[in-house]
């Protein structure tokens, strides 16, 4: 039977894993909510 307190030990995150994961944390894109305000600021502002 495969005991799962020593498997979790053993376990270790992969580089590509913490690479996506700093990626994804530290990119500013803007979220949908932020886009339509722009969008419609836009369009109200001519």
């Amino acid at each position: 039977m495969i005991d799962f307190d020593e498997e979790v030990k053993k376990y270790k995150p992969s580089l590509e894993v913490d690479e996506a994961e700093d990626a994804i944390y530290n990119n500013d894109s803007a979220d949908m909510m932020s886009v339509i305000d722009r969008i419609v600021k836009v369009i109200t502002d001519k």
